[in-house]
């Protein structure tokens, strides 16, 4: 079990927290086309959690690694990027919305997946294994995903209408690779 506690393995311990967040990913993703919208954000939340402890471990065991690094990203990407984005196309888009304004969706629905990947690989070509900022520059993946969750809800709830999901989700997906300071937890 030394493998769990050695910085270059593939399978150390923050590394196998990252990829029960990619499980956790990709079952929300098969809950959301059952349209179980339900099970699939306890599903990211779950994730994001895992996401959480994956960082904090791998900086107090000293296991961070260049592998860890674009393993993270990947998570990241699968959970706070591809997730609620395809939940909100399911969930709300495609239920509520149709003709050119489902066009307008899809449109500003790849801007966002293509906003998070550009920030995720924009951090990983700046960041070195276990280097902590006090700031990020831009919102951060999770963020930007805790934000989807909260205008899915919104809408669940009657607050706000399709229409100011799409343009909810085009300024958040800005806000990920803008200049805004946001602190490091």
């Amino acid at each position: 079990m030394k493998f769990l506690w050695n910085p270059s393995s593939h399978f150390n311990l923050a590394n196998l927290f990252t990829f029960v967040n990619i499980t956790a990913g990709l079952t929300a993703t098969y809950f959301i086309t059952q349209n179980n919208f339900f099970v699939a954000v306890i599903l990211a939340w779950i994730g994001g959690a895992f996401d959480i402890f994956d960082g904090k471990i791998a900086r107090k065991y000293k296991l961070s690694n260049e592998f860890g690094v674009q393993l993270d990203s990947f998570a990241d990407f699968l959970s706070f990027v591809l997730v609620p984005v395809f939940l909100i196309f399911q969930a709300v888009y495609s239920t509520s919305l149709s003709g050119m304004w489902i066009i307008l969706a899809s449109i500003v629905s790849i801007y966002y997946v293509i906003s998070g990947l550009r920030r995720l690989i924009h951090f990983n070509l700046h960041t070195d294994a276990g280097e902590v900022s006090k700031f990020f520059t831009g919102v951060p993946t999770p963020l930007g995903a805790i934000c989807l969750w909260l205008v899915y809800l919104s809408h669940t709830y009657n607050i706000l209408p399709a229409l100011a999901v799409v343009a909810l989700m085009a300024a958040i997906g800005w806000s990920l690779n803008s200049n805004l300071k946001v602190p490091h937890p």
